[in-house]
């Protein structure tokens, strides 16, 4: 048959790691581009707020988004 239904195509968000569709915002952080462009954190609760902020956090840590950079002295030794 010639019609059928394709398999939607799915991209990991850079920033928390969630599957999102290509070229829209991600809803679980509120980035496109690697900019936030909504403030998903506005509306929630403040325990909801701050588990959110955690989650955040642990993700951009693991792909190492918050190292320190490395000084020149750092850098030079070996």
């Amino acid at each position: 048959m010639h019609i059928f239904l394709k398999q939607a195509a799915f991209i990991s968000c850079p920033k928390c790691g969630k599957p999102v569709r290509p070229h829209t915002v991600c809803k679980n952080c509120g980035t496109y581009k690697n900019r936030e462009v909504i403030d998903v954190l506005k509306k929630l609760s403040k325990k909801e707020k701050k588990q959110k902020e955690k989650e955040i956090a642990n993700k951009e840590t693991k792909q190492g988004v918050n190292k320190k950079p490395l000084s020149w002295e750092k850098m030079s030794k070996k």
